[in-house]
């Protein structure tokens, strides 16, 4: 090859290197809308510490880490540096029951955080309050909105979803907290850049996804080629992290035993219920029939589930249904049940004392109390019944199953013979929930390093001009 092909060649590659910076550059992603953070909260760990620095600096922004990596701590330290900022309030909403554990954590890190239920309560610094307060609550008097678990954004009827996107959609300063996104269900992302004003849930979809009607849900899927584009998008307005090391941590104590998860069987009677003209009941297990088929082994389940719980130590049990619930309540010593037709207020009374060692064990369910409590005072679960939702069982879990707990965590799952295929469902989309977690993981890595590429990327100056050009501005 001679050296003018070879000089042409290396000419072409600069070139190119030069032209997918300069697309890099025009990649969609969040802008930078906030301020440089004042001194962090010396309690706060090098994970923490990444996540806050970007949190502020980009000033609305998601931080999906797992269970046990400090989010109310990082919740804490950002809703009281904007109101530092602003000198005006910042809103923390919980689910249910958590805003008191919230105020107890800012205290244990010297963050001065008040839980509110009205807004004549509200003062200077930092509020928590409950979602279910949210209509008592002037969205405008606040400088910053915080959501732990976020995932309400999905998890809640769409008109409640509405009204929190609407409600803040002038707040200046945003934070939106929760574990890693369902997997297969990238609309919870849109969602969320939604909320945070980054891009509309419908752009996003049509830009990277697809309609997959070969499917009977016809479920949005992301596009072959748009995989790794889409979440360098998302890495642009979210950290995510699995472990402390995801975000430069160190992982030391957080890297926690496998749950000793033990399944249990019950015999299903398919004498019961058979449909005319068949010897015997084929159980069918849809999303729509399951509660039938469910029913008619609530008997059997409950009773094993009882069994298990009854011991000394705390225990969480888990249910799908009222009729489940009350049954449970009766038959497990030392336990309280909370359903959804108490009263916020009761329900917290009851949650907080199981929480505070009142109650030995609490019978409710993940939609109830699975969502944001810390329950690392119990090291057993003991599920009565399981559903679909791999979220719920996932968030259940993982109440105890998180950083600070001591003892190795016992799950317990109780299912009829004819539910096999919930279990493997479940089973199948936790893989696809790691995965997910990877692949986030990965982008965030990427978008670090090419964020530090975009910073030095300089146009080179030894450009070459025609000559009608340079003889025309040579003078």
């Amino acid at each position: 090859m001679s050296d003018q092909n070879l000089h042409d060649q290396q000419d072409a590659g600069n070139r190119l290197a030069e032209y997918r910076a300069f697309i890099a550059l025009r990649a969609p992603s969040a802008h930078k809308s906030g301020f440089d953070a004042h001194p962090i909260n010396k309690s706060a760990k090098a994970h923490q510490i990444a996540v806050l620095n970007f949190a502020l600096e980009r000033g609305k922004s998601a931080a999906f880490l797992d269970t046990g990596l400090g989010k109310s701590f990082i919740e804490l330290e950002f809703a009281r540096q904007c109101a530092e900022e602003t000198g005006k309030p910042s809103l923390i909403l919980t689910p249910l029951a958590v805003a008191g554990q919230m105020v107890r954590e800012g205290q244990k890190f010297g963050i001065d955080a008040r839980q509110i239920r009205e807004q004549d309560q509200v003062g200077s610094g930092v509020m928590v309050a409950n979602y279910e307060r949210l209509a008592k609550l002037d969205p405008s008097s606040f400088g910053a909105i915080i959501l732990d678990e976020s995932s309400i954004l999905k998890s809640y009827a769409s008109k409640t979803r509405v009204m929190i996107q609407d409600a803040f959609i002038d707040t200046p300063y945003k934070l939106a907290a929760t574990a890693t996104p369902s997997p297969n269900d990238h609309t919870e992302l849109g969602n969320h850049a939604e909320f945070l004003g980054v891009m509309r849930q419908q752009e996003m979809l049509s830009k990277w996804f697809i309609n997959d009607t070969a499917t009977a849900s016809q479920e949005w899927r992301l596009k072959g080629h748009a995989v790794e584009d889409f979440w360098q998008f998302v890495a642009s307005w979210a950290r995510c992290a699995t472990l402390p090391s995801d975000l430069g941590g160190d992982d030391a104590g957080y890297i926690l035993p496998d749950v000793d998860r033990r399944v249990h069987s019950v015999e299903a009677d398919r004498m019961e219920n058979i449909a005319q003209g068949m010897l015997f009941r084929i159980p069918e297990m849809s999303a729509t029939s399951f509660h039938e088929e469910k029913r008619l082994t609530i008997k059997q389940r409950c009773d094993l589930a009882a069994e298990l719980a009854n011991h000394d130590k705390p225990v969480t049990v888990w249910c799908e249904t009222n009729e489940e619930s009350a049954m449970l309540a009766k038959m497990i010593d030392g336990a309280i049940e909370v359903h959804g037709s108490l009263d916020p207020d009761e329900k917290e009374r009851r949650i907080l004392g199981f929480l505070d060692g009142t109650y030995r064990g609490m019978v409710t369910k993940p939609k109830l109390a699975g969502f944001g409590l810390n329950l690392q005072h119990c090291a057993h679960a003991v599920f009565a019944s399981i559903s679909f939702s791999y979220e719920q069982h996932y968030q259940a879990v993982r109440r105890s199953h998180r950083f600070g707990q001591s003892e190795t965590v016992r799950n317990d799952i109780v299912i009829s013979d004819t539910e096999a295929s919930i279990w493997e469902i479940i089973n199948v989309k936790s893989k696809k929930h790691d995965e997910m977690k990877r692949r986030m993981s990965q982008a965030m890595a990427q978008a670090q390093s090419t964020s530090t590429r975009r910073v030095k990327y300089e146009r080179p100056l030894d450009l070459a001009f025609p000559a009608w050009l340079k003889s025309e501005y040579a003078a």
